[in-house]
């Protein structure tokens, strides 16, 4: 045996004993900065869940793969009024036992029909934090479909300001 091949094989092994850990490790935390809400990583997992639903992956990306549960979260934090975030909070909360309560499990353990026929039912739920964290997720994650790179670059063909030169438009 070749001694350096020995020492590199001890050094991966070692870096590897120390790295493992960390990848078991849940932080509690959400994965980006947020200055005014206070997120754990099972509601950011579950938010996940409910934009990949709204924005689901077909032949185009999804709200996963767009990372658009970080955007909601970022938008929410940052530009609603304090009373929102406080019913995002509470809506997220009443959210996750809400849809554990309809469907008899998570939300993140349904089948896509499933979670689509209860997304269907929250705007007639009649809880009033429901019906608000919904329309603000909604519209939030919509917004950063629409804006997202992957859409203004793949999907959307634009034209700079004055357009191509059509000699026979009738005037």
């Amino acid at each position: 045996m070749n001694r350096r091949s020995a020492v590199r094989t001890l050094l991966y092994i070692a870096g590897g004993t120390l790295v493992l850990p960390a990848c078991f490790h849940e932080s509690r935390k959400a994965t980006i900065a947020l200055a005014n809400l206070s997120v754990t990583e099972a509601d950011e997992a579950l938010l996940e869940e409910l934009v990949e639903t709204l924005v689901p992956a077909t032949d185009t990306a999804g709200g996963k793969e767009l990372l658009l549960h970080l955007f909601v979260l970022k938008m929410i934090d940052d530009c609603h009024s304090p009373e929102d975030q406080q019913a995002f909070t509470k809506g997220l909360a009443t959210f996750s036992s809400w849809s554990q309560k309809e469907l008899g499990r998570s939300f993140a353990e349904a089948g896509i029909d499933e979670r689509t026929a209860l997304l269907g039912k929250a705007p007639d739920s009649g809880d009033s934090n429901l019906v608000q964290f919904y329309g603000l997720v909604k519209r939030r994650t919509i917004q950063g479909y629409m804006n997202s790179q992957y859409v203004m670059t793949n999907l959307v063909k634009y034209e700079l300001v004055p357009g191509r030169y059509n000699g026979y438009f009738p005037v």
